[in-house]
């Protein structure tokens, strides 16, 4: 019994998240140990759907890769289950269960009408797409556990077992500390000026934007500290791993970040249809604000990259249709890039800030001093592993091209899983979210919340920033 309690589910994300990226360091090793694993690519004939992660296992079947990739996490979870003191044939039964229609959601939300960017309609011979990219698996999985949860109950009941959101995603938050590592090396290879006005940038949004959303939330939707904190991160940092980070750091029910998270993947679809367009209309003679504003704007990941990705496309075909000056591709979308790096960077540094205010001033009984063990207990370890994991790989790519090489091998496997884990995730956030409960516990006015800050003072104060760092900036003309 005291192993259990011992060996809490955010201790044992960060062993399995060590694990994955251990097996990824192997390709320092030339060994590519994750490279068999399934890839889920944008499609347009089912054929093409998946395929292994690398080129070292191009002759696997996408099939076989699946399969594999199934068995794989089955077993690793199960290991997992298994210390948690749950039952693992009724785990490895619904978590099939979960895993297929996750994985189908996740292979539609690659459908190239819905997921191809506008400057990838030629390559797959499209005239339009919705332009969501393959993150729009995210949404479907989480559409269709939110189906299943309200509307199946017997179904949802049947998968209780596998319906594990918090400890799928602290997985993946572990393993994006190693791609963030490579990214952020890679990133400083670019030109100097456009890193050091996002780090800028980010700092002033990174402090504003989180104080201003929790003032709003408390002061005008009377949210408690417990939902405010999360909502700041959510809002203003990026998204569900910020939410996530910060429940744990200020120990907030589960609920909490997940009502959050299911909140963070709806709002940035809706971004990324407006912005990059409006990006076009008002900022094609400064292509570099609009990279740093979709960066600072949008909160998923890889939703502000691929903002970043349509802004640059509709932007340098405007600039070549009004000017007939043609810039080099890629500018727009490195200036979103870099600054989503540098705010994801912070995600570690500001889950130990809110642990220390809480063990401070929120938590701590009258007459009481702050004691930093409290800190350490209180601060989350699978971000502690996220923090490890970047520290690690950015030291070791820091030490040249070949190392960078090596990394990118390194992280393709893992980033593949991190890719899995964020389905499951909202697959089962979807399945969990019953919404009579929601609804009292006050989804609708969490989402007004979102809806005033977003559109009240998040994008424009994003704006003004961006112009004050990146006024002027042009990218390279061809």
């Amino acid at each position: 019994m005291a192993e259990k309690r011992w060996l809490t589910e955010d201790k044992l994300a960060l062993i399995m998240g060590l694990f994955l990226f251990a097996l990824g360091m192997l390709n320092f090793a030339g060994i590519d140990a994750l490279g068999w694993s399934v890839k889920t690519s944008v499609w347009t004939s089912v054929d093409k759907v998946f395929s292994a992660a690398t080129g070292g296992y191009k002759g696997v079947p996408g099939y076989a890769a699946l399969i594999f990739t199934y068995i794989f996490i089955t077993a690793f979870l199960s290991v997992g289950v298994k210390f948690l003191g749950g039952s693992v044939p009724r785990f490895v039964k619904s978590f099939s269960i979960v895993f297929v229609i996750s994985m189908a959601c996740w292979a539609a939300g690659h459908f190239a009408q819905i997921a191809a960017t506008p400057d990838q309609l030629a390559k797959y011979h499209l005239e339009w797409s919705l332009g969501l990219t393959g993150e729009a698996g995210f949404i479907l999985a989480l559409v269709a556990g939110i189906f299943i949860g309200n509307f199946v109950p017997g179904l949802a009941e049947e998968l209780k077992e596998a319906l594990r959101p918090e400890m799928y995603i602290k997985i993946a938050i572990v393993i994006l500390g190693a791609e963030l590592g490579v990214k952020a090396v890679d990133a400083l290879g670019l030109a100097s000026s456009v890193i050091f006005r996002g780090l800028c940038a980010i700092v002033e949004a990174y402090l504003i934007y989180w104080a201003l959303v929790y003032f709003v939330a408390r002061k005008y939707f009377k949210f408690s500290k417990e939902w405010s904190a999360p909502l700041a991160s959510g809002i203003s940092i990026c998204g569900v791993s910020a939410a996530i980070a910060t429940g744990g750091a200020i120990r907030a029910r589960p609920i909490v970040p997940i009502m959050v998270s299911s909140l963070v993947v709806v709002f940035t679809c809706i971004e990324m249809l407006i912005l990059p367009f409006a990006a076009q209309w008002g900022l094609w003679n400064e292509p570099m604000v609009a990279g740093a504003w979709m960066g600072l704007a949008v909160k998923s990941d890889g939703g502000a990259i691929a903002s970043g990705a349509i802004a640059d496309a509709l932007i340098r075909a405007k600039v070549l249709a009004e000017t007939g000056v043609q810039y080099q591709e890629g500018w727009v979308t490195m200036a979103a890039t870099t600054i989503k790096i540098f705010i994801d960077v912070f995600i570690g540094i500001w889950s130990f800030v809110l642990a220390m205010v809480w063990c401070t001033f929120i938590d701590c009984k009258p007459g009481e001093r702050m004691k930093f063990s409290a800190v350490l207990d209180r601060f989350p370890r699978f971000v502690m592993g996220y923090v490890i994991t970047f520290l690690v790989m950015l030291a070791i790519c820091a030490m040249g091209p070949d190392m960078v090489k090596l990394g990118k091998g390194a992280i393709a496997g893992t980033g593949i899983f991190r890719g899995i884990f964020f389905v499951l995730t909202f697959f089962t956030i979807g399945v969990v979210s019953n919404f009579k409960k929601l609804w009292a516990e006050g989804i609708g006015k969490l989402a007004a919340v979102y809806v005033v800050c977003l559109f009240g003072f998040i994008i424009w104060i994003g704006l003004f920033i961006s112009w004050l760092f990146f006024h002027g900036v042009k990218p390279p003309v061809v």
